[in-house]
C-alpha cells in the first residue's frame, strides 16, 4: 500500500520527536519535514481565455498549431487548419488533420466534442476557459466550464491491472513537492474525439502527464506572451474573466502526450491560468441544438434504446 502524503508526514514526524539526528533536535525536524513536504493549495476557478489551442513551447516537439490565421497573426478560430506538416504526427495522422483543415477552409464548420456536445477527454478539454479545482488528500476533481465535464483524480493509487476506456480515462495522482503529477491512461475514442481542435486523431496508446505548480508571474510571463501572440482572447475575456494586473501567483499546467499509433515523438505543452475574478459560469451545450450556420442539427449524444 503506498502512503497518502499525510500519512507520511505524520510518520515522519513522529519519528523526528523519537529520534533526533545528529546535531538537531526533533523539534527542528519535524518543522523542516512538514515545510518540505507542505501540498500546495491549487483550488478555486481558474481562468484561460484563450480559444483554438494550447501554448506552445519554448523549444522543442509542440503540439499541432493553426495554418489559418487573422490579420493580427493569431490563429484564426474561424478557420481550424491544422498544420499537418508539425513532424510530431505520423503520415496517417497528418492526412486525418489535413483533411479536417480542407473542410474548414471551405466554409463548413468542422466538427469538435465542444460544438458537438460530446466530452472532450484530455489533453483536450485543457483549452477550456474556466476549469475548478477540488482538492481532498484522496482525491483531486476537475470541473469545466461546462459543468457536466468532471475528472476525478484517485491520489497515490495505481492504474488497474484491467482498465474499461473512459472518456477522460483513468487519472492517478501524487505530489512531488510543490507539483502535482497526474499520469492518464484509458481514454475512450469516441465519434469526435481529437487531441486538439484541428482533428488531431487518437488511440488507445494515448498517454498524457500532467504538472500543475503555482509560479510568480514573472516566471510564467514568457509562456503567456508565447500564447498571446498564438492563440485568440475574445473580447470580454472569453467568459473567463481575471485581471490583467494582477502579478500574484498562476497555475501553470505542463503537459506531455504520446501516442505510438498517431505521434513520432512525444510532445509538450503548456496551460497557463490565471485566476477568475468572476463567478462560476454554467453552460447547457445541447439546449439548442440547430446549428443555423449550417442548417442541421448538432449530434449531440443520444441513446437509440433504453440502457435498463
Amino acid at each position: 500500500m503506498i502512503a497518502r502524503p499525510c500519512d507520511v508526514l505524520l510518520w515522519v514526524s513522529l519519528a523526528a520527536a523519537a529520534t533526533p539526528a545528529f546535531g538537531q533536535t526533533g523539534a527542528t525536524d519535524s518543522r523542516l519535514t512538514a515545510k518540505s513536504m507542505a501540498v500546495p493549495d491549487f483550488s478555486g476557478v481558474w481562468a484561460h481565455p484563450f480559444l483554438t489551442g494550447f501554448e506552445p513551447p519554448a523549444a522543442g516537439p509542440g503540439p499541432v498549431l493553426n495554418r489559418s490565421r487573422s490579420r493580427n497573426g493569431v490563429a484564426n478560430f474561424q478557420q481550424l487548419v491544422g498544420d499537418y506538416t508539425n513532424p510530431i504526427l505520423k503520415p496517417q495522422a497528418a492526412e486525418i488533420v489535413k483533411k479536417y483543415g480542407e473542410t474548414s477552409r471551405a466554409g463548413v464548420v468542422s466538427p469538435t466534442p465542444s460544438n458537438q456536445c460530446w466530452p472532450g477527454g484530455v489533453p483536450y478539454v485543457f483549452w477550456d476557459f474556466l476549469m475548478q479545482m477540488f482538492q481532498t488528500p484522496d482525491q483531486i476533481t476537475f470541473v469545466y466550464r461546462h459543468g457536466n465535464e468532471v475528472r476525478r483524480v484517485r491520489m497515490n493509487e495505481p492504474h488497474p491491472a484491467k482498465l474499461t476506456p473512459s472518456w477522460y480515462g483513468d487519472s492517478v495522482g501524487h505530489y512531488e513537492g510543490d507539483t502535482l503529477v497526474i499520469d492518464t491512461v484509458g481514454i475512450k475514442n469516441g465519434p469526435f474525439a481529437m487531441v486538439d481542435m484541428y482533428g488531431t486523431p487518437f488511440t488507445d496508446k494515448l498517454h498524457v502527464v500532467e504538472r500543475y505548480r503555482l509560479v510568480d508571474y514573472e516566471q510564467a510571463k514568457d509562456a503567456i506572451e508565447r500564447n498571446r501572440k498564438e492563440n485568440f482572447e475574445p473580447p470580454g475575456y472569453g467568459g473567463a474573466p481575471y485581471d490583467p494586473n494582477d502579478r500574484g501567483k498562476v497555475l501553470q499546467l505542463t503537459f506531455t502526450v504520446e501516442d505510438a499509433g498517431v505521434f513520432t515523438t512525444p510532445w509538450t505543452s503548456s496551460i497557463t491560468y490565471r485566476r477568475s475574478t468572476g463567478e462560476w459560469t454554467e453552460l447547457i451545450c445541447a439546449e439548442n441544438r440547430r446549428e443555423y450556420y449550417a442548417d442541421k442539427d448538432t449530434e449531440v449524444p443520444h441513446a437509440d434504446k433504453p440502457d435498463f
